[in-house]
């Protein structure tokens, strides 16, 4: 099991560092359940010299002495969905990673933010990972696992190794079609008509004879061939092989989470038996049989319940309120389903009555997500609590809307060529010079040319990560502030 080696753990919801403890100015806020390494300098007026999320500092004696925490981290990975899971014996869960990177106007996916907690929080070169689940096989939710897996773009993370336990997906895929294009497989109906997918990746060695490239068997195609093949290459941290598993209604518990503090029950796709081989439904186009039989998780740990939905829909969503009823689908906190779509049922959104909603949504030109009726029904079904007049729960949350930029302008630009003369041009001279720039839009692109001196720059970007942290007692959500780098706070009981 991975050990980061902490010494201690944040107590309080927040704990300012300092990077001299006689000196009021901070420089971090950390959180509550962070995990701190304790320097050998001696503690100045209740000041203790630490090591913590990937910077040095002082803290209050005083804010430590805590627990490591169950955290559940949703990733701002633009248009899609990337999800970390962190278990309090440091057990890890990546579910989903956004595209890629090179698909991002931010050159990030959620590989990004997994190296940053590996090699910068916990100072380990190896990214280690019980558990890789692609919910689904559609591009915005396995493209950032593919960078994670990519040997090729390992350099471009500052961890050296990834090792995997166990890969996790729902078992429709993506198969070639001759002489072009993709199919979602073979369909089949049952004797009460109802029509199934047949053609699922199942186990490893399924997978196998799906990308060896035989022309006696079906292939996969295109960007989800390259990932299963990534998954293949894969190793455990003991260098074997990495297993593979569906998952599906009929798996029950996940494998490895059925015991303990931390269980996580699979409650979709609803998968079924057809003539002794496993099936998932056929629901109205490719589109939505893609999202609709996304993989379905409940986590519990302790009085909380988080779900975790991928991008199911409205068909989808009855069949899974058939399979297992409302009480299954209750939690504390939900991810939104399908970045906000309005392809949503409001059965489904009253049996999760959930206390927070994060919407995982980007600048997605094509899609327009988050919808104002999701945003506005994710409060109205959401569980109501009030105190001294004030609105502690439903709480919403977009990773689009967490997100922000400081915008700056060009002052003045120094060139240096080897073997020319530097040049260097102020304000004014700014004015004559003009650069050619290439929007990046997740539909298309745009080249246009402009001044420089008219031209705005980003000057920093905070990520709309929003992070879910319980003791399995109480539920704390946070989120970056763009001003100072501290959190903002909201927090209510687990009630399960």
């Amino acid at each position: 099991m991975f050990d980061p080696g902490f010494d201690d753990f944040v107590a309080v919801d927040e704990a300012p560092m300092r990077s001299n403890p006689r000196e009021k100015p901070v420089a971090a806020y950390l959180l509550w359940g962070d995990g701190v390494r304790r320097l050998p300098d001696t503690p100045v007026d209740g000041w203790v010299h630490v090591a913590a999320r990937g910077q040095k500092g002082w803290v209050r004696q005083d804010d430590l002495g805590g627990e490591s925490l169950l955290e559940i981290y949703f990733i701002d990975v633009g248009q899609g969905d990337g999800i970390l899971v962190k278990t309090p014996d440091f057990r890890h869960v990546m579910i989903d990673g956004g595209l890629p990177r090179a698909s991002q106007f931010t050159n990030k996916s959620g590989a990004d933010f997994v190296d940053w907690k590996f090699f910068r929080d916990y100072g380990s070169n190896v990214i280690a990972l019980d558990m890789l689940i692609a919910s689904h096989n559609d591009y915005d939710h396995f493209g950032g696992l593919s960078d994670l897996l990519d040997v090729d773009s390992i350099g471009e993370l500052d961890a050296r190794t990834i090792t995997v336990e166990t890969f996790a997906h729902a078992g429709l895929s993506w198969w070639r079609r001759e002489p072009s294009g993709r199919t979602l497989g073979d369909i089949a109906a049952d004797d009460q008509g109802n029509r199934h997918f047949t053609q699922l990746i199942d186990d490893r060695a399924s997978a196998q004879q799906a990308t060896g490239g035989s022309a006696h068997h079906p292939q996969l195609q295109g960007s989800w061939s390259q990932f299963i093949a990534r998954a293949l290459a894969a190793r455990t941290a003991a260098g074997a092989p990495v297993p593979f598993v569906r998952l599906g209604r009929s798996t029950g518990m996940l494998p490895g989470f059925d015991a303990g503090d931390v269980k996580v029950a699979v409650l979709g796709p609803v998968d079924g038996m057809l003539n002794g081989a496993p099936t998932l439904p056929v629901l109205d186009s490719d589109s939505k049989s893609t999202n609709g039989n996304s993989v379905l998780l409940r986590i519990d740990y302790g009085k909380a319940r988080i779900l975790l939905t991928g991008d199911l829909n409205r068909q989808s969503q009855a069949l899974i309120l058939d399979a297992v009823g409302t009480d299954a689908l209750a939690c504390d906190v939900a991810k939104a389903c399908h970045h906000g779509s309005e392809d949503i049922s409001m059965a489904f959104l009253e049996a999760v009555h959930a206390a927070a909603t994060v919407i995982s949504s980007g600048d997605g030109e094509g899609h327009d997500h988050p919808r104002p009726r999701i945003v506005a029904a994710s409060g109205l079904t959401g569980f109501v609590e009030i105190t001294n007049d004030q609105i502690v729960t439903p709480l919403v949350y977009s990773t689009e809307l967490a997100r922000s930029v400081t915008i700056a302008e060009p002052v003045s630009l120094d060139i240096a060529v080897p073997g020319t003369a530097p040049l260097a041009l102020d304000t004014l001279d700014l004015r004559y010079a003009r650069i050619a720039a290439r929007e990046r839009k997740v539909i298309g692109s745009r080249t246009y040319e402009r001044r420089l001196s008219g031209t705005k720059l980003v000057g920093r970007l905070i990520y709309g990560l929003v992070n879910v942290r319980t003791d399995g007692k109480r539920i704390l959500c946070a989120t970056m502030n763009e001003a100072d780098g501290s959190w903002s706070l909201k927090s209510f009981k687990a009630r399960f």
